[in-house]
């Protein structure tokens, strides 16, 4: 883990850390993956509800991203297309629609930010490469402290830790994938352009969505106790392969066991309405013993 990972890893009575990390100095929803299912939700919930009576266009009227470097067919179901608004006027419309649709405290913090599209995509962005989105999203982030506990001579994380994430797993589970994947659809002229932004000349935001959900897809679930070694302000995981994990991955880790299975459990629900094919999905990651 490192320095100030997950806000600061302190023990039972440690208070939260609310210091500014650099970026990717601590592992989201997603975001890693968990943030990530949710702000896609967040997006895609107020654009399904405003397109309810699309039905299919002709495939030449589609959004088309810009050409692959390899076979790869477009992310998403064709859609009929809507008026979207410039990217930099999305905020006041998604904050209204969703407004009225949900009274989540988690989707109403983070609608409160500034910039939600931007935000979604630069995550996307950060969980693709390994790193964690927490800075744009921190809004989502647990306020109660990370805890752990000793076991004889050994540091392990303590399991109410993991209880911090649930509320996060459970709103993601609770999203329709199907219709996740449809509205990804609608929305991505305005993904692209975010995309583009960030020096992607292409645009193609569904090569980092796929990367990004392979990415979280390959994040062990580990069922038993997670022994830490102690660092000067914070700690690291005890074993070389969790230690060698990328931030993001590390940050859907210490998710648990229970909220892992999850999140993964709607990734892969969501990559396959998106039509990431099977064969380009990691099989599930054993159980390390």
């Amino acid at each position: 883990m490192e320095p100030l990972d997950d806000f600061r890893l302190g023990s039972e009575s440690a208070p939260p850390d609310d210091t500014e990390p650099d970026r990717g100095s601590r592992a989201p929803l997603w975001i890693a993956m968990a943030l990530l299912v949710v702000i896609v939700a967040v997006v895609s919930v107020v654009w399904f509800r405003r397109a309810s009576t699309d039905t299919k266009r002709p495939a030449a009227a589609q959004a088309k991203p810009a050409a692959q470097s390899d076979p790869h067919e477009p992310l998403g179901p064709a859609v009929q297309p809507i008026d979207l608004p410039p990217l930099v006027l999305t905020d006041p419309l998604v904050r209204e629609l969703l407004g009225k649709l949900s009274s989540s405290p988690t989707l109403a913090a983070w609608l409160a930010t500034d910039g939600l599209i931007r935000a979604f995509v630069v995550s996307v962005e950060n969980v693709a490469d390994g790193q964690t989105p927490v800075k744009h999203i921190r809004a989502l982030a647990p306020r109660s402290p990370f805890r752990t506990v000793n076991e004889g001579p050994s540091i392990v994380i303590d399991t109410r830790s993991y209880s911090r994430y649930d509320g996060l797993a459970n709103a993601a589970a609770s999203m329709d994938a199907a219709g996740l994947a449809r509205i990804y659809s609608i929305v991505k002229p305005r993904l692209m352009e975010a995309y583009q932004e960030l020096g992607h000349p292409d645009g193609d935001i569904d090569r980092a969505v796929e990367q990004a959900i392979v990415l979280l897809l390959q994040t062990p679930v580990v069922d038993g106790p997670v022994t830490l070694r102690s660092r000067v302000l914070s700690y690291k995981y005890e074993r070389e392969d969790l230690e060698a994990l990328s931030p993001a991955q590390k940050q859907l880790l210490r998710m648990g066991p229970r909220n892992v299975r999850v999140v993964q459990d709607q990734l892969r629900a969501i990559a396959r309405e998106l039509g990431i094919p099977f064969s380009r999905l990691p099989s599930r990651p054993a159980v390390p013993q």
